[in-house]
């Protein structure tokens, strides 16, 4: 999955856990990066979103 189809579906969502299923990542922190997205930001989206 391209960067920008990747990047447009965490501005949508806000769903950080979903874009790192899609991308097949096991670690948080290697979606946070590949999306640019600063880490305070990745932690509260991910506290708010309830599983």
């Amino acid at each position: 999955m391209r960067r920008t189809k990747v990047a447009q579906i965490y501005r949508k969502t806000g769903d950080l856990r979903a874009v790192q299923l899609l991308l097949g990542h096991t670690k948080m922190d290697s979606t946070v990066r590949y999306l640019g997205v600063e880490i305070e930001d990745a932690l509260a989206i991910a506290e708010a979103v309830e599983i």
